[in-house]
């Protein structure tokens, strides 16, 4: 067996700013690798979670060319943790300003978990502007898969953390997504924080196939913390307003566009069934299921699988 790839060394954008995208919203971009490259856009997690300089290492740089972006309310984008205009369609649109802004007439599409539904709504909807599309974790937004996460499901894989998460609610009311938005919404910051805590802390646990103390404090008291949880809730509230079944369906679009998705065989977060049921809609995807990981794209396997796809796609011809 090969020896498993690791992220690209550590590297700083040659080019950054702020993109004006209406409704009030500046979104932060910034760009790495060799500029006229291969091109690529990397869309990040949450939703809410932002970028860091880790997802930057997922390229060869003397191959690519690759925007990272704070989608709308979170990191380095303003307003900060802004719920209005913030909705899946006009995060599609954003990208599209974003390849408009940058030139490319067509470019690889590369997400990871919220990022992977986001990547199949903006592919869907623009197949023509599309490349490849490297994606991890499958997130759908079906309703089986948010009941998996806040009703029945991981909460048999982590009792002790779900009582923990159910426990910070219970005495506001029996509708856990609810009372999180009430709370996260609550004039005093002191409860709006302990709630994003709460919030992030549950996730934390679900994306480590290992415990990882360190990553889990990060998720659940960083300073995106309260923009992750806020965000989250909202998108999830509105079922990412996407229809039941919609992404599945949408799928004979990508028909004729390369894909891989990595998937980690012991994600609690996004288990594997959303995967496979994308595998059975699009044929072609090559879809890659990493026996000894879960959710994040630092594990080993998964970090593997991202690098060798983008590798594999450097240099292919565009469509």
């Amino acid at each position: 067996m090969s020896e498993r790839r690791t992220l690209y060394p550590p590297i700083e954008p040659y080019d950054t700013g702020m993109l004006d995208v209406g409704d009030g919203h500046q979104i932060y971009w910034e760009r790495v690798g060799t500029p006229g490259a291969k091109p690529a856009v990397m869309l990040h997690g949450g939703p809410g979670a932002g970028c860091n300089e880790k997802h930057r290492r997922q390229w060869d740089p003397a191959r690519y060319d690759v925007l990272l972006f704070d989608q709308r309310g979170c990191g380095r984008s303003t307003p900060f943790a802004s719920l209005e205009h913030n909705t899946t369609w006009d995060l599609v649109a954003d990208i599209e300003r974003l390849r408009e802004m940058c030139g490319h007439e067509k470019w690889q599409v590369f997400g990871g978990s919220w990022g992977s539904t986001l990547s199949l709504a903006y592919s869907e909807t623009h197949p023509e502007r599309v490349t490849e599309i490297i994606m991890r974790g499958i997130f759908l937004c079906e309703q089986s898969e948010l009941d998996w996460l806040y009703k029945y499901g991981a909460s048999e894989l982590y009792p002790e953390e779900w009582e923990r998460f159910v426990a910070h609610a219970a005495a506001h009311g029996d509708d856990l997504l609810q009372t999180y938005i009430r709370l996260l919404d609550d004039p005093d910051s002191a409860v709006r924080k302990a709630a994003a805590s709460a919030w992030n802390r549950w996730e934390g646990v679900t994306v480590t196939l290992l415990p990882e103390e360190d990553t889990i404090d990060h998720m659940a008291d960083g300073d995106n913390a309260v923009a992750t949880a806020r965000i989250e809730t909202h998108y999830f509230q509105h079922k990412c307003w996407l229809e039941s079944g919609q992404l599945l369906k949408g799928a004979e679009k990508l028909r004729g566009i390369p894909g891989v998705i990595v998937q980690g065989r012991h994600d609690c977060c996004t288990p594997p069934a959303a995967a496979w049921a994308l595998k059975k809609a699009w044929p072609e995807v090559d879809l890659q299921i990493v026996p000894d990981a879960s959710h994040l794209f630092t594990e080993p396997g998964i970090t593997d699988g991202l690098v060798r796809a983008t590798d594999r796609f450097a240099d292919a011809p565009p469509r």
